[in-house]
């Protein structure tokens, strides 16, 4: 079987999919898609740091040798074999370094796969190392001790984001096919938006998540990144489903993900809710960027109101802040227990935990009833309309030697996460957020917005967002000048 190939692209620009079924179909072989990738991550790489902890060429060139052979012979093949990939340094990846940012574990080889790193090493991929993160994925700016800053490829001398900025980075890069991610408090979306590529959070046990085995515990999840929504639903589908050590977790037929087909726009009902009403603060010129998103949508004939859930903004942003402070102070406490750990912690890790201190038990209920009543809101708002749009930051990115912004549209930020308030009130809600490419700034610099969907409501995510990158081809396809 054959198949047309984009051959006037260099291999590594060809998307994931195609490549897939290209070595499978031997018309291209593993050892050749890997010495690309890993060609064009010895060029760029030094540049832009966001693959970390690279193997060595000739033990991944080996494992790209034994996946042809596998080919070769007709044995079964993974969802990706034979691809390239590098898992974000916060998952366990055996044989491995994982540092999660944190000298504390500089030196630390992991013993064992993670849930995704499980996945993916079952769907074929071939690691060639890992991706940068802040240190235990605190802030939406890829710095740390031990790997070094992440830089935005679209300018060097800004961040990435994050705490996904190094699958971001690499991603844009076209270092890699793939990429992973997780998402806390926009961990996927906010990186999506400043390099330009797509970034999925999905529902709460949607994609089996350690340490998410209750709600009240953590709203972290992992999920995928790509160029491309086909590529984004490819990789969702290897990262989804239920596992028996995650009671929370949802069975997901992976096919039906994969199947993505673009929804018809003309009478959808699109809530754009800008700066929530003047609730949150933006820098200028960044909802100018978005809105240019939300043309589109209109242009293709969705029905678009400005809107926004009815509850006060302000109480679901005290509740964000005072249950990350016990949902990361319950993590990291050993650490700050130990002297010898704790003064190697960054001072937004002390600051959490230290902060979680003062809660109660009843105070972390009384925030969970307004995480709750913010999520019923969300949901009544989502029935009368089919997705909600908001931005993915509330500023472009910023120097690398800044460890986040102080001031946002004149206000004084009070924490080093309230700039992220747009990606943070959609994380409180419980709702699946796809990112996607929005546009770019006088300066050249890239903005994205989320596409929210009701609560598991991945596929219309992903169904409105291939309709708009159908509408959007060349915004998708743009690539930062490295």
């Amino acid at each position: 079987m054959t198949m047309d190939l984009p051959h006037s692209l260099p291999l590594t620009q060809w998307p994931a999919r195609t490549l897939v079924a290209a070595i499978a179909a031997r018309q291209v072989s593993s050892v050749e898609v890997t010495s690309a990738f890993l060609d064009r991550i010895e060029a760029i790489n030094p540049r832009v740091n966001a693959i970390i902890a690279m193997r060595d060429r000739a033990d991944i060139l080996a494992d790209a040798e034994r996946a042809d052979r596998m080919v070769a012979s007709g044995a079964p093949l993974g969802v990706l074999h034979g691809l390239p990939h590098a898992v974000k340094d916060l998952e366990p990846v055996a044989g491995l370094a994982w540092t999660q940012g944190s000298p504390i574990f500089a030196r630390q080889i992991a013993r064992h796969d993670g849930l995704v790193a499980e996945r993916l090493r079952r769907a074929g991929v071939i690691f060639v190392g890992k991706t940068n993160t802040p240190e235990f994925g605190l802030g939406s700016h890829s710095f740390n001790p031990v790997w070094g800053v992440t830089r935005n490829p679209w300018n060097l001398a800004l961040s990435a984001g994050g705490s996904s900025g190094g699958a971001a980075a690499a991603l844009a890069t076209d270092m890699l096919p793939l990429a992973d991610g997780s998402d806390y408090g926009g961990s996927l979306r906010n990186p999506a938006g400043w390099n330009n590529v797509c970034g999925f959070r999905t529902s709460l046990g949607r994609i089996a998540t350690e340490g998410a085995e209750d709600w009240l515990v953590s709203p972290a999840v992992t999920g995928p990144m790509a160029r491309d929504v086909g590529d984004l639903a490819l990789m969702l589908s290897v990262m989804a489903g239920w596992d028996a050590r995650m009671p929370l977790a949802m069975q997901s037929d992976a096919a039906p993900l994969r199947a993505v087909e673009p929804v018809a726009m003309k009478g959808l009902r699109i809530a754009w809710s800008g700066d929530f009403g003047g609730q949150v603060p933006f820098d200028p010129g960044v909802l100018d960027v978005a809105r240019q998103a939300v043309d589109r949508f209109a242009a293709m004939g969705a029905h678009v109101e400005q809107a926004v859930p009815d509850f006060p903004v302000a109480e679901v942003w005290r509740a964000f802040v005072g249950l990350r402070h016990f949902h990361s102070g319950a993590g990291m406490l050993p650490l700050y227990n130990d002297p010898a750990t704790r003064r190697l912690l960054k001072p937004e890790a002390l600051w959490e935990i230290e902060r979680g201190f003062a809660l109660s038990a009843y105070d972390v209920a009384a925030l969970s009833a307004i995480r709750t009543g913010w999520s019923r809101a969300v949901a009544a708002f989502l029935c009368r309309y089919d997705v909600w749009i908001v931005p993915t930051a509330q500023v472009f990115p910023f120097p690398v030697e800044q460890h986040w912004p102080t001031v946002v549209g004149g206000q004084a930020m009070q924490t080093y996460h309230e700039w992220m308030q747009a990606v943070c009130l959609v994380t409180m809600a419980g709702c699946p957020a796809l990112a996607v490419p929005a546009g770019f700034s006088a300066t050249g610099l890239p903005m994205g917005v989320q596409i929210v969907a009701p609560i598991h409501g991945e596929a219309t995510c992903l169904a409105v967002a291939a309709a708009y990158e159908a509408a959007a081809a060349d915004l998708f396809r743009t690539r930062p000048a490295v």
